[in-house]
């Protein structure tokens, strides 16, 4: 079975540092460029950040860039989200996604709170 394990996140206080990381299994996990996407509290899912195949490329939500930074490893088969002086804005629900797959088909995702 296809199966993208987001894990990492937490509350924290606006400002402070997260890693987010998405594990992988059931799933050509090198063959596909990798996304990251977000859903707030009652809003709809917004892509955050991407990475190429290579690890070489990778494209920005004008909302998170400077702050976010997307990776990978494809030996581990896992993709991270490094997130930076968070905001209360970023407050969501996070996902991992392969670039082209079923946009049917998630994980569970992990909750980031960014609250005073």
């Amino acid at each position: 079975q296809v199966q993208f394990v987001e894990s990492g996140g937490e509350l924290v206080q606006p400002g402070e540092s997260l890693r987010l990381s998405c594990a992988t299994s059931g799933f050509t996990f090198s063959g596909y460029a990798w996304s990251w996407y977000r859903q707030p509290p009652g809003k709809e899912r917004e892509l955050v950040a991407m990475i190429t195949t290579s690890g070489r490329g990778t494209t920005y939500a004008d909302s998170v860039k400077g702050r976010f930074t997307i990776s990978r490893d494809n030996e581990k088969n896992t993709v991270y989200l490094q997130m930076k002086s968070l905001k209360p804005d970023d407050t969501a629900v996070y996902y991992c996604h392969p670039v082209g797959y079923s946009m049917n088909t998630w994980g569970q995702g992990t909750q980031v709170t960014v609250s005073s």
